[in-house]
This record gives structure tokens, sequence and C-alpha cells, in this order.
């Protein structure tokens, strides 16, 4: 019988505030490397923009545990003063264009203000970069189209396979990689997906009391997909 299969998994690992680890990769170093840079940005606002479960919200969390920074939404720019909010020692925006469209542009435009002047830095996140948000007031556009943006892109197979090693891992699970390569061929390219999709997988292992082999990784993906077609129509 052949040994089972290793996949060559090598990345780096930074911390997140949810104790999990964000893994870089080429779809995201760029990212990184400025969140690496804080608070050395040449604006006041940082925005990291790309598709839904690239990895944007995890990165977010890895700032946060980098700088101390204070996650601002919608609720918060309409209670709070730009003041109050720039004492904080960094700001985390996700979701930027829903701010926008919320009717946040006079409080956003009025905390960048004071950004510039304090010198406290703002993480931005969103699915496109700020060139390309709808932006009625022409000073906010001007400077959020002045700020760094990066994008990053959908993670490829190397990043899911290894976010799919560490999630077993972190259930003290050791899988094979042709269970590993069964999944990549299968599943959504996301972190969400990957996530989900070893839960489901744990509790069918425990369920059965069974180790986790291809063929129960195809029951559990087959009763997924089922539910998804079952939602859809």
């Amino acid at each position: 019988m052949s040994e089972p299969r290793q996949l060559p998994l090598e990345f780096d690992h930074r911390p997140a505030l949810s104790g999990d680890d964000f893994l870089v990769a080429p779809s995201n170093s760029d990212a990184v490397a400025w969140i690496d840079r804080w608070p050395q940005w040449p604006s006041p606002v940082l925005a990291i923009h790309g598709p839904a479960g690239c990895g944007k919200t995890h990165l977010a969390r890895v700032f946060q545990a980098l700088s101390g920074a204070r996650s601002i939404g919608p609720d918060d720019l309409a209670a709070s003063e730009p003041p109050a909010l720039a004492a904080a020692p960094a700001l985390v925006l996700e979701d930027a264009e829903v701010c926008l469209a919320a009717g946040h542009e006079e409080t956003l435009l009025h905390l960048y203000n004071i950004l510039a002047e304090t010198g406290v830095r703002m993480l931005v996140t969103a699915r496109r970069p700020p060139a390309r948000w709808s932006v009625g007031l022409a000073d906010l556009a001007s400077r959020l189209g002045a700020a760094v943006a990066v994008g990053i892109g959908p993670p490829d197979d190397a990043l899911i396979a290894a976010v799919l090693v560490k999630q077993f891992a972190d259930r003290q699970l050791k899988v094979d990689g042709d269970v590993v390569s069964f999944m990549l061929a299968r599943m959504e390219r996301s972190f969400a997906a990957a996530g989900a999709l070893v839960a489901a997988v744990d509790a069918a292992a425990l369920a059965e009391r069974r180790n986790i082999t291809v063929p129960l990784v195809r029951r559990v993906m087959d009763r997924m997909n089922g539910k998804l077609e079952e939602q859809g129509g």
C-alpha cells in the first residue's frame, strides 16, 4: 500500500484576534505588506478590496491585533462624533461602500480630515477600489481617491489547501492529501466555504465514529450541495 500523499504547504502565519492564523500567499501578500507598514502609510486611509471570501475580514482582524484598532460601522458613524472615533489608536471600517450608501459621507469626510491632522490611520475594506465607489461629495471622493488601494485576489488552490489542513489541525484532526485534493476539486474557493466544509466533515466523522476518508467527504459534500439546491429552488 502506498503512503498517504502529503501536500507541501509552506506559508507565513500572522496572528489574528480570533486566535486563528492568517496565511500569507501571493494573492494577499501586497495587502499584508501594507499592513506591516502601519502606521507609516502615505495617507490616513488604506483601502483593501477584493471579492467576497478572499480574506478581507480576516486581514482586518490581523490589523486590529497589530494596532489595537477600533472597529467601527454605520451605527458608530451615526452615534459618535468624529473626534471621539479618532481617539482610538487606529480604526477599521469594513464594507465601506455600505457606509457611504447609508448616508454618512459628511461624517466620513470630517473623520478623514481629523485622521490627517492627528496621524491616526484607518483601514477600510470593500469589494471594489475607492475609485469605483459612488461618492457624492467631491472633497471626500478626492481624498479617498488619493488613498492607498491594494487588492486581494481570490484564494488559489494552494492557499485553500493550506486553510483546509490548518482547520483540520485546529480540531486535532490529520487528513491525507488525497482527502484535501478531493475537496479542492469540488468546493467553492473561499475561506468561508472551507470552514463550513471542515466543520461538516468533522461532525459527520464524529457521528459515524469513522476516520475522515474520501467516501465520507463525498457524502458530506453531496448532502451540502443538496441543501443548497433546495434553497435555490
